[in-house]
């Protein structure tokens, strides 16, 4: 017997719960603002946003549904099932984060501060969701994936990063599609998507005055840049960006210990070591965003 949806709410902790979290009381909050010349005020009109947005999220779904609510920090411990719904409510990076643990789920964008997020990846408002949970039009975003030739995976919306787990420089051997091989030693690799075009990707773009044409977050293709390479007797600068089409491979070869992680999300990375390979390419599982 197949179950009923399940409705999936996935949010992150609000500023004003963090702040007192850290300080105990909310009282020490507030005098901890105080000697910085800010309230509580603005973060309780925030908090507040987001728990209307989430009760009025959460009378629309429908009852007969199933229903559970996960908070940022633990979606590397939730096990999403196929036939749930995920709605994520909040900040456009809030969909980035979750979608590395989906497989063909649905996502709703949820914005519950219009005037503060773009609302790229969190289009609608709360008051829509009841229509929304029920709609059949998607999106299917290209996500990109790194894999190690032991085995591990890691699955990212906006960009793969590869470097350093400090500031120190990243040594590695790279490998383009066309054949081209250099050994680098460099701030870092960025693999992004279309999506991840508008962020990361897009500032290392425009700060070098790139011509390359950046994907779009639909197109089958992703962008790589190399961060500040330095040229020596042993390393060069000559392939430092690129665009990857649907079946081409980035392949890095470790030669120094090298961090690997999706979206800014540290806590959540891969490990390679010296002589490990890293190849990177336009992943199978897309994200199916709720338009």
């Amino acid at each position: 017997m197949s179950l009923p949806p399940r409705a999936v709410l996935v949010h992150r902790a609000t500023e004003l719960n963090e702040l007192v979290a850290r300080h105990g009381t909310r009282q020490q909050a507030g005098f901890f603002l105080q000697t910085r010349g800010r309230d509580l005020a603005e973060l309780d009109e925030r908090h507040e946003a987001q728990q209307k947005a989430l009760a009025a999220v959460s009378s629309a779904v429908p009852l007969d549904w199933r229903r559970a609510v996960v908070e940022r920090a633990d979606l590397d411990r939730f096990v999403f099932g196929p036939e749930d719904v995920v709605v994520a409510v909040g900040q456009d990076g809030l969909v980035a984060n979750v979608a590395k643990y989906l497989d063909g789920q649905p996502v709703i964008g949820i914005n519950p501060e219009p005037a503060r997020n773009p609302g790229v990846l969190v289009p609608h408002e709360p008051e829509a969701a009841a229509d929304l949970l029920r709609a059949q039009h998607v999106e299917e975003r290209t996500m990109v994936v790194a894999g190690t030739d032991d085995g591990q995976r890691l699955l990212a919306l906006n960009e793969v990063y590869v470097g350093h787990r400090t500031h120190q420089s990243a040594r590695y051997r790279l490998a383009s599609p066309e054949g081209l091989e250099e050994r680098q030693s460099s701030s870092g690799l960025l693999v992004g998507t279309g999506t991840g075009s508008t962020g990361w990707c897009r500032s290392a773009w425009q700060e070098r005055h790139s011509r390359l044409a950046l994907p779009g977050p639909l197109d089958p293709a992703l962008c790589w840049f190399v961060r500040e390479a330095w040229p020596s007797p042993a390393t060069g600068t000559s392939y430092t960006e690129g665009v990857l089409a649907a079946r081409d491979h980035l392949t890095v070869t470790a030669e120094a210990d090298l961090v690997v992680f999706g979206d800014g999300i540290e806590a959540d990375a891969l490990t390679i070591t010296w002589g490990q390979r890293l190849d990177i390419t336009v992943a199978e599982t897309r994200l199916r965003l709720v338009r």
